[in-house]
């Protein structure tokens, strides 16, 4: 019999309701099911972050967003398919799609679609997008290795997909979509 691959491993934790730890374009993640809401609340936990703040939601491609994307018009949905230079969430409107603990307080929705191999690999292999907000307690700076998300969460977490960052120097910049307003640059 086969080893499970790393990336079978936290695809299969997923599926079970974990949480796990990724690297993202810039800082390591906490991931789960963004439909499991006891996984949401789990992670929430673990991290300290106030539920009320919601989380992003990361994706392989604009395809695997398409339920959150409903009622969004041809022009909203052409800007969302721009190639940008560095990765971008964008704030949607929340068509009724989104959990409560993944909006938030808030009637947008955080979405982004990632270009780094490895979280487009994780998306694909789960068949859908998934929970990313930054590996960190709350308040506290991001992880930036596996060795640092060992050291903050222990054996709490579910899976560790180790892997290389993407070579970006700050988490996604954060946009409106309706407002293009940039909330984070």
């Amino acid at each position: 019999m086969t080893q499970a691959t790393p990336l079978e491993t936290a695809v299969a934790a997923l599926h079970a309701g974990g949480v796990i730890a990724y690297p993202t374009e810039a800082v390591w993640g906490l991931g789960c099911d963004p439909d499991d809401e006891a996984a949401l609340t789990r992670l929430l936990r673990l991290k300290g972050r106030d539920p009320a703040k919601g989380v992003i939601l990361v994706a392989a491609d604009l395809d695997q967003l398409a339920p959150w994307l409903d009622g969004l018009s041809a022009a909203q949905r052409e800007i969302l398919s721009r190639p940008r230079p560095t990765p971008t969430t964008w704030l949607v409107p929340d068509n009724g799609r989104a959990r409560r603990l993944v909006r938030g307080e808030h009637d947008r929705v955080a979405l982004r679609v990632s270009d780094h191999p490895l979280v487009v690999a994780l998306c694909r292999a789960f068949g859908g997008p998934i929970v990313s907000t930054s590996a960190n307690r709350a308040g506290e700076s991001p992880a930036t290795s596996a060795e640092a998300i060992r050291a903050i969460f222990g054996e709490t977490l579910d899976a560790i997909l180790d892997g290389p960052l993407g070579g970006h120097e700050r988490p996604s910049t954060i946009r409106d979509l309706v407002t293009g307003r940039v909330l984070r640059d």
